[in-house]
């Protein structure tokens, strides 16, 4: 057990020194986060100045600010796992993998978080620096920011099985990008990254809370500028529940893909 750990642990711990190595993509992504947010934080100030409201889904404006700065360091961090999935189930890429003494799964999880933790230690850079410079600071305090610290590792996590499973989808389709175009909008909507779940109708809040896309960005944004411990354990429990279920349906895919390999020779 300790001896898989400390291998998937150097897997991911080379991709993160990888992802570090290609400083002009990671400064291009960082420039694409600089135009969105400032576009997306305008946006809010208009919606906060003509409304005369001093807070919307009881954030202030400095708080959504940061809000939307912390959901777009989350959503544009995300490593393009269902792309990558689905290029070595169609070059045949994944049968050489499966001879290697490691699951594959696992060393795509693994090398998923180290690549991202590079981004989004670079993407909340880039927020904080521009919230700073619009709005100011808001209250932090370690314990707060510890507890959000807790979400992340779930929310990487659930988010890397969502695009896995797309991915994993390339054995039966000629084409998952239409399928993960699809999932990123979902995300994105449903999730909270342009706006918190508050401000949806409240019918339909509970429905969109019990998804797990609200878990991915949702929550962790939203323990970012306002920890509280009772939702930090909600959340945890939702984050879990949809790990469990979608790590389910990803050993039920995967093992029904390597038939598939095994049945035509592979």
């Amino acid at each position: 057990m300790i001896q898989a750990t400390r291998k998937y642990s150097w897997i991911a711990l080379t991709a993160a020194r990888s992802n570090l190595a290609y400083l002009s993509e990671v400064a291009t992504r960082a420039l694409f986060l600089a135009v969105i947010l400032y576009i997306f934080l305008r946006l809010w100030q208009v919606t906060y100045g003509e409304t005369g409201a001093e807070r919307l889904g009881g954030l202030s404006l400095p708080q959504m600010l940061w809000y939307l700065a912390m959901t777009e360091a989350l959503t544009l961090s995300a490593p393009r796992v269902a792309a990558e999935v689905d290029q070595d189930v169609r070059t045949g890429a994944l049968a050489v993998q499966l001879i290697r003494p490691l699951d594959y799964p696992l060393a795509r999880l693994w090398t998923t978080l180290g690549e991202r933790v590079v981004r989004f230690g670079l993407n909340t850079g880039v927020g904080a620096a521009l919230a700073l410079l619009m709005v100011g600071p808001i209250a932090f305090s370690p314990g707060g920011l510890l507890l959000f610290a807790l979400a992340l590792p779930l929310a990487f996590t659930l988010e890397f099985m969502g695009q896995f499973l797309i991915g994993l989808a390339a054995f039966w389709l000629e084409d998952t990008s239409g399928l993960m175009l699809i999932y990123s909008r979902i995300t994105m909507i449903l999730g909270g990254m342009l706006i918190p779940l508050e401000l949806f109708p409240p019918a339909a809040q509970p429905a969109l809370r019990a998804l797990p896309f609200s878990s991915i960005i949702y929550g962790p944004a939203r323990m970012f500028v306002h920890p509280d411990a009772a939702f930090l354990a909600d959340l945890l429990l939702r984050q879990g529940l949809a790990i469990v279920l979608l790590a389910l349906a990803v050993a039920l895919v995967y093992r029904a893909g390597l038939r598939r390999i095994h049945s035509n020779g592979g």
